[in-house]
């Protein structure tokens, strides 16, 4: 005599069913405690007369707002062993940026400097469409960068704060939020 035996196929249904809802359980724990732990970012406004230096300049203006602030250091260097300021001329033979005329300066506005008195470098674009026209004023160890995008623009007569705001500069100045240094504070 025979037997048949039927054999049924074990059920995966219930199997998939628990690695399923072990994965949403998973996720609902995990977007929770994202939700919990999340940071708001507060961009802090500046006022009109001010630009932010890393969310309102172009790349151009940027690399030459940077090059302004190292060159500052040099500019304090020169002045003491001078007892001057050093022209724009000379800080373009010691090949100093923004200053020295090459590849760069050319592609970032072709500025033209110069020494306005009484402690000031004025860089007129030659093209403001890449690159407004930068105004530095050198006033202690921090660099006084102010920026004007009009077209065919001269050198200002009043160099004071009021009097560059009258004229539509902008001060250039640069805030560090936790956007920047991205550091969680614990």
């Amino acid at each position: 005599m025979s037997t048949t035996q039927v054999v049924r196929p074990a059920g995966a249904g219930h199997e998939t069913l628990y690695v399923l809802l072990l994965c949403l359980i998973i996720l609902a724990v995990a977007g929770t405690v994202v939700a919990l732990h999340g940071e708001t970012q507060e961009v802090a406004a500046v006022p009109s007369h001010q630009l932010d230096a890393r969310r309102d300049l172009s790349a151009a203006e940027q690399g030459i707002y940077a090059d302004l602030r190292v060159t500052l250091d040099e500019i304090h260097l020169l002045q003491q062993e001078q007892s001057a300021l050093p022209t724009p001329e000379q800080l373009a033979e010691e090949g100093f940026a923004p200053f020295a005329q090459d590849a760069s300066s050319v592609s970032r506005g072709d500025h033209r400097w110069q020494l306005l008195a009484p402690a000031a470098y004025l860089g007129l674009s030659q093209a403001p469409a890449t690159s407004g026209s930068l105004l530095m004023r050198v006033q202690g160890t921090e660099p006084d960068i102010w920026l004007n995008r009009s077209a065919n623009l001269a050198a200002p007569s009043d160099l004071t704060d009021q009097g560059l705001i009258a004229a539509g500069w902008q001060q250039v100045v640069a805030q560090f939020d936790a956007g920047v240094t991205r550091q969680h504070r614990h």
